[in-house]
């Protein structure tokens, strides 16, 4: 139960510092989450795990920080500045994947130690950032396109619960269907690809209820600098 019982942990951690950074910098310190938990997840991603007697990768709690985080600016701020923050998080992964792709092209010293590592690492990267690419910006549109549509149905702040719970689960199943399809399906046996697909939606859907509470702490805090603007 070593996984199950420090996942949670990992959960939690993972929620509370993207709520620090908000707390700490306001509006763009959800931007930086949104850059830093692309990066993060599709990193963690190359590593699977045993959750409840099944194949699972890791990525999942910072990548769903990512949707708390979409989920905080368009309730706060509106659809375009949530928008915004996909762009980011897109951006930062493609760049993230041609820049480590040109690092692993370098020729390695005769004295080097982390050739191998970068590779292991970073060679499995172009699939897996292809299909995080491809994942992340319709997923991502899509949840920010259904958050708006059920804030219009569900206006009340005792609603925010509909409208995050609603628009993440949606969108986490479309993201985990076209992520695993694209950088998976082929790599592993099909029985473990669907796996892999089960344990990770489950896991996101698990996820997303966890977060909630974090998203009603987030709308108490109040800035200054935002106040003026208003």
């Amino acid at each position: 139960m070593f996984n199950e019982i420090f996942g949670l942990l990992f959960t939690l951690v993972n929620f509370t510092l993207a709520i620090l950074m908000y707390r700490f910098f306001g509006k763009k310190g959800l931007f930086a989450w949104v850059g830093c938990a692309t990066i993060l997840a599709n990193l963690q991603v190359v590593k699977t795990v045993e959750i409840f007697g099944l194949t699972a990768t890791l990525g999942n709690a910072m990548y769903a920080s990512a949707f708390l985080a979409t989920d905080i600016i368009n309730e706060r701020y509106g659809k375009e500045e949530a928008k915004k923050a996909v762009w980011l998080g897109f951006f930062t992964l493609l760049s993230m994947t041609i820049i480590m792709q040109m690092v692993l092209l370098f020729k390695p010293h005769t004295t080097d130690f982390a050739q191998g590592s970068l590779e292991t690492i970073f060679g499995l990267l172009p699939r897996v950032a292809l299909g995080s690419l491809a994942a992340f910006l319709v997923s991502q549109f899509l949840d920010v396109s259904i958050f708006t549509w059920l804030r219009k149905k569900f206006p009340t702040d005792g609603q925010f619960w509909i409208r995050n719970n609603g628009s993440t689960l949606i969108s986490q199943f479309v993201d985990t269907l076209v992520f695993t399809s694209i950088a998976f399906l082929g790599e592993y046996e099909f029985h473990i690809w669907i796996e892999i697909f089960i344990t990770t939606y489950i896991l996101k859907f698990i996820v997303s209820v966890l977060d909630t509470p974090f998203g009603y702490i987030a709308k108490r805090f109040k800035f200054k600098d935002e106040m003026k603007e208003a």
